[in-house]
C-alpha cells in the first residue's frame, strides 16, 4: 500500500522519499508529521511531512540517513513498500492571518520550514525565507524554497556560495534595515532556533519553533520529547510540534539532546555489520 513513488538523494546522507498515502495526503498540513517503519521489525520513527499532493495522493519526507531505521529507509528503491506509515500527526502550524513572514530553516530544518513556507506564500503572505548551511555542497531545496517564497536568502557558515555568516545575520541585517514581519518562524538545530529566538525577543516579534528535532516516540508516550514551554512541561509530539519559541526553555532541551548519542552509535554500527554480513553472505 505505502509504496515508495520516487526517491532522489539530495546530498550524500540526506536523502527525499515520496510515498504514496492517498489518505494522508488529504489531509496533511504544514508542521505535521508521520510515523514510519521501514519494516515490520523496524523501530518506529516520526518524519515530518516536506510535502503532498492531495490529487496524486502523494507523501514526501526528507530525511537524515544517521540512525539504523532511517539507514534502513535509506536502502530502500522506488516500488518498495514501507511497512507503516502513519498520519498525519501533531498540530498543524497556524498560517491565517499573516501577512509578512519571515520563515527560517537550518540545515535539514529547511525540508520542515519548506511547506510552512509554501502555504504562507500561497496563501498570498510577503515570504523572506533564510536558509543556512555549513557550505554550498549541502544546500537542498533550493529551488523548491525560491518558489516558495517572495525573497530566498541562502547563507553558509563558510561563504563558499557567497553569502557567509549564520541565518541570525541576516535576519538582524533586514531588521535593522526597517523590515517588519508578523511573525517569524524558525527550524533547524536548537542552537540556532535558540539564538534566533534571543534576536526577535529585542524586536519584540513573535516567534514560532518546531520542535520536531527533540521528537523520539511520536505519540507522548516515552516522555522522550518533553520540553518546558513558559513553566509547563509539554510534549512536542502531542502539545505541538509549534511553539512559541520566547517562551522555550532551549537550555533544558540542549542538555538533555545528548543523552543517546552513544546508544545512537551503538544501533548505527549493528545495522552496518548487519549490512555487511549479508553482502558477504
Amino acid at each position: 500500500m505505502n509504496k515508495i513513488l520516487e526517491k532522489r538523494v539530495l546530498t550524500p546522507g540526506v536523502v527525499l522519499m515520496k510515498i504514496y498515502a492517498p489518505r494522508i495526503a488529504k489531509k496533511a498540513e504544514p508542521g505535521q508529521f508521520i510515523i514510519v517503519m521501514p519494516s515490520e521489525k523496524s523501530e518506529r520513527i516520526p518524519l515530518t511531512i516536506a510535502d503532498y499532493e492531495r490529487e496524486e495522493g502523494g507523501v514526501t519526507i526528507i530525511f537524515q540517513t544517521v540512525g539504523a531505521t532511517t539507514m534502513e529507509l535509506g536502502e530502500m528503491n522506488v516500488g518498495d513498500e514501507v511497512f507503516a506509515f502513519t498520519g498525519p500527526l501533531g498540530k498543524a502550524s497556524h498560517t491565517e492571518g499573516v501577512k509578512k513572514v519571515a520563515v527560517i530553516g537550518g540545515g535539514l530544518g529547511c525540508a520542515i520550514a519548506y511547506p510552512q513556507a509554501k502555504k504562507l506564500h500561497e496563501l498570498g503572505a510577503e515570504v523572506d525565507m533564510i536558509a543556512g548551511f555549513r557550505n554550498k555542497d549541502i544546500v537542498i531545496l533550493e529551488e523548491e524554497m525560491k518558489n516558495a517564497s517572495t525573497r530566498l536568502f541562502i547563507m553558509t557558515d563558510d561563504g563558499s556560495n557567497g553569502n557567509k555568516g549564520f541565518v541570525t545575520n541576516k535576519l538582524e541585517e533586514l531588521l535593522e534595515s526597517g523590515e517588519k514581519y508578523d511573525e517569524v518562524i524558525a527550524i533547524g538545530p536548537l542552537m540556532m532556533m535558540k539564538f534566533v529566538c534571543k534576536l526577535t525577543e529585542k524586536y519584540g516579534i513573535k516567534t514560532v519553533v518546531s520542535m520536531n528535532p527533540i521528537m523520539i516516540d511520536g505519540t507522548g508516550m516515552c516522555g522522550g520529547c518533553r520540553l518546558t514551554v513558559g513553566g509547563e512541561t509539554k510534549f512536542a509530539c502531542v502539545d505541538g510540534p509549534d511553539f512559541d519559541g520566547h517562551l522555550v526553555d532551549f537550555d533544558e532541551i540542549i542538555r538533555r539532546s545528548g543523552m543517546y548519542r552513544a546508544e545512537e552509535q551503538k544501533a548505527r554500527e549493528a545495522h552496518c555489520n548487519l549490512m555487511k554480513m549479508k553482502e558477504e553472505a
